[in-house]
């Protein structure tokens, strides 16, 4: 049976009706077919992935409103090819159709890659003590899940500018990048185009991370989100520094877990010319062995620098994060300058002065007395 047979049935059924009255019952038919299918089909769906894994569960169950979509666009393009339209008319509804299509492709499209993306990221924890390889997947997976979300948006949008004859010329130059209209669009979108590169070099080259520890613009602080266009770095001190993405790519910064979350702390003190290194190192290792935030790897105490004045004693320890480390070398600096405090007062920094005098009589004048 052919689309011209079920026309011909349905104008013969409902001869005595207006043409446009015969399209509204055709249509709203269309959609009460699409709505039972979508019940029938999504149930179906529904006990197929009840036992397999998690993303065909969760594609099935965030895919339920583009699947009715689809089912509503399917039945409607039956609908219109048997209901007494004029070409134009035709033309017209077939154009929203298509719109529709394109519509639910980039809605499937996002979707199912949001649930991969979401549940790849579940396998790794950053909470871990090392969690180099969770920082490296997840910014990966946020990265591209944000840049393709915005490819997705400029291939449809492109898709149904090209579906319009008067217009399909956009359409062209926002999806190739030509002709005056792309030209205008790339230079008035430059940051946008220029950022959104940006994000994709870092996912794949990664100088950053969430959660590494930098220090960009003097500030020191914890990557807490990547975007598409911008990097928010948490500071110490809880405020947030909103740095675009493309500084990553063109300047110099520091990231201080490229590598591990491992970290060698460095505590610097300053001391008189008479304190007693050695024990003031074994007092530094007992401080550090006693520490649970110390990892064991690394200690060591060493005169750096022999000034005039004082003398400047650099400690090394090393713990399995950054906020370990720092809170390590807080606790290594109160812990040696208390001991120095009381243990050798002496050897804290001092101004000295010192008289000589060779006789007496010289030490008797110049306190302004008579010699005796």
């Amino acid at each position: 049976m052919t689309f011209d047979t079920v026309r011909l049935f349905a104008r013969e059924a409902t001869g005595w009706l207006p043409d446009w009255l015969v399209t509204l019952i055709i249509l709203a038919l269309a959609v009460l077919l699409a709505t039972l299918c979508y019940r029938i089909l999504f149930r179906i769906l529904t006990r197929i992935v009840a036992g397999r894994e998690l993303f065909w569960r969760s594609l099935v169950e965030r895919g339920a409103a583009p699947l009715r979509l689809v089912m509503i666009i399917v039945t409607l393009i039956f609908g219109t090819a048997v209901s007494p339209l004029t070409s134009g008319e035709a033309q017209i509804l077939w154009r929203l159709l298509t719109v529709g299509t394109i519509i639910c492709i980039a809605w499937i499209s996002y979707t199912a890659l949001y649930i991969w993306t979401t549940i790849h990221m579940r396998r790794f924890k950053l909470d871990a003590e090392d969690n180099l390889m969770a920082r490296k997947h997840i910014t990966q997976s946020r990265i591209l899940v944000k840049v393709s979300k915005i490819l997705i948006i400029v291939i449809a949008v492109a898709a149904v500018l090209m579906t319009f004859d008067a217009v399909r010329q956009y359409g062209v130059s926002l999806l190739a990048s030509a002709g005056a209209a792309g030209i205008v669009a790339g230079l008035a979108l430059q940051p946008l185009l220029k950022n959104l590169f940006a994000g994709i070099q870092l996912a794949i080259t990664q100088p950053i991370r969430i959660d590494d520890a930098v220090i960009v613009e003097g500030e020191w602080g914890n990557v807490e989100e990547i975007t598409s266009t911008y990097v928010v770095i948490r500071v110490w001190d809880w405020r947030r520094l909103i740095i675009p993405l493309s500084y990553f790519i063109e300047k110099p910064f520091q990231n201080w877990t490229r590598e591990n979350a491992e970290l060698i702390g460095v505590v610097m003190i300053y001391l008189d010319h008479t304190a007693p290194i050695d024990r003031i190192r074994a007092e530094g290792e007992r401080i550090a062995r006693a520490s649970p935030l110390w990892d064991g790897k690394v200690y060591n105490l060493a005169v750096t620098d022999f000034r005039e004045r004082v003398m400047e004693v650099r400690v090394l320890v090393s713990a399995r994060n950054a906020p370990r480390t720092f809170d390590l070398r807080c606790e290594v600096r109160e812990k040696l300058v208390a001991f120095i405090q009381r243990e050798f007062p002496h050897a804290l920094p001092r101004t000295r002065e010192e008289v000589q005098a060779s006789t007496p009589g010289v030490l008797a004048r110049d306190l302004g007395q008579e010699p005796g």
